[in-house]
């Protein structure tokens, strides 16, 4: 089996930038640091609590969903 550098010499130099392109780009998302869960929207359904009950909004997704 060829080794990837093998594979990358085999390459036309325009497909051989492409994967240039490709690895830069691993490696900048690679050294990005991960996005933060946002947790903001917390108590944003309070109003709603006395309307709903929890098996009824999952019943509600699953239909959305198509379960």
């Amino acid at each position: 089996m060829k080794t990837l550098e093998e594979m990358i010499r085999e390459l036309p130099p325009e497909l051989r930038q492409e994967v240039e392109d490709f690895i830069r780009s691993l490696l900048r998302r690679r050294q990005e640091p991960a996005p933060t869960l946002r947790q903001d929207w917390g108590g944003a359904l309070k109003d709603y609590r006395d309307r709903f009950a929890a098996l009824d909004l999952e019943q509600k997704a699953l239909g959305w969903r198509g379960d």
